[in-house]
């Protein structure tokens, strides 16, 4: 392998190299020293990942989608945080969308070869009938992987924002992109094996896009889950415990305006707060464009 030319996500650390000969407790320092290395390489990007999350919010708000396209690690990662969208923040699954080279079969089986097939990522791409509302997240370690690249160049021929997130300076990816994160996280402890920090780097930076995005899109009440679908138990404990912080109001009460609402977190706080019927809190929340704090202002909250 010619390290000359191998990005340093990749690159070999000789100081590393008799890992295996380490007993297991200092094995697992090392690791967690460099995992702690990651928020850091994080935080000098976040300068960048606010102007994506604006752009992204912006777009959304008029009707765009939030899609990830990456292979290996870095798709999965991406279907991942798109699959949490709607039990989080009750949004329809065509609003964030994870693309991940070799399809659906590849999230939990290796697909190593399709990360080289640009048709594949052209064809995902082409599927979606992008709008200039949408925005595409290329996601790569490396920022060279073809998948993620051919995705991004094909998102933006067809007039989508475009967004590059990888671990290395000067990529390919970034290159293609309108817009470029670039966490650097250096020579993995198992040389090249980048579910490891660029794997941590990568998710870190989707919570942050995702979570922020839906904050400004108003799909939470403080920092409240209010657009939580309740579709168990535990979430609908969770669901009776945000209506009772939210407004302070008993258990009964909050019980009451949970079954007027059937359930809908962010309607029953909005029938507490402002003491209006369902139908009138649906309707509040409908003309403020599901925006709470809105919604309470012409009810007088």
């Amino acid at each position: 392998m010619n390290t000359d030319a191998a990005p340093p996500t990749e690159t070999v650390r000789p100081d590393w190299a008799g890992i295996d000969q380490l007993p297991t407790l200092d094995l697992l320092h090392l690791m967690n020293a460099e995992d702690r290395t990651v928020p850091t390489a994080v935080a000098g990007e976040l300068a960048r990942i606010a102007v994506v999350v604006d752009a992204v919010a912006a777009r959304m708000a008029r009707g765009g989608r939030l899609v990830y396209a990456g292979a290996g690690t870095a798709g999965r990662l991406g279907v991942l945080d798109a699959a949490e969208c709607p039990p989080t923040f009750g949004t329809d699954p065509a609003l964030v969308v994870g693309l991940v080279a070799g399809g659906r079969t590849a999230v939990t089986e290796a697909a190593e070869g399709a990360e080289d097939r640009t048709e594949l990522a052209e064809a995902d791409v082409a599927a979606l009938d992008l709008t200039p509302a949408d925005t595409v997240v290329g996601v790569s370690a490396s920022g060279r992987t073809p998948y993620p690249v051919a995705a991004v160049r094909a998102a933006r021929a067809a007039g989508a924002l475009t967004v590059g997130l990888a671990c290395n300076r000067g990529s390919a990816l970034v290159a293609a992109a309108e817009l470029g994160i670039e966490v650097e996280v250096g020579p993995e402890v198992l040389a090249g094996s980048t579910r490891l920090k660029a794997g941590t780097a990568q998710k870190l930076v989707l919570n942050m896009l995702s979570t922020a995005v839906m904050v400004r899109l108003g799909r939470t009440y403080g920092n409240l889950m209010v657009d939580l679908r309740a579709t168990n138990a535990k979430l609908r404990e969770r669901a009776r415990r945000i209506v009772a912080e939210a407004t302070g109001a008993d258990q009964d009460a909050v019980h009451r305006a949970l079954t007027a609402t059937d359930g809908r977190t962010k309607d029953a706080i909005l029938v507490l707060l402002a003491d209006v019927d369902a139908p009138t809190a649906a309707r509040l929340l409908t003309a403020s464009g599901g925006r709470l704090r809105d919604a309470l202002k012409p009810a007088g909250g």
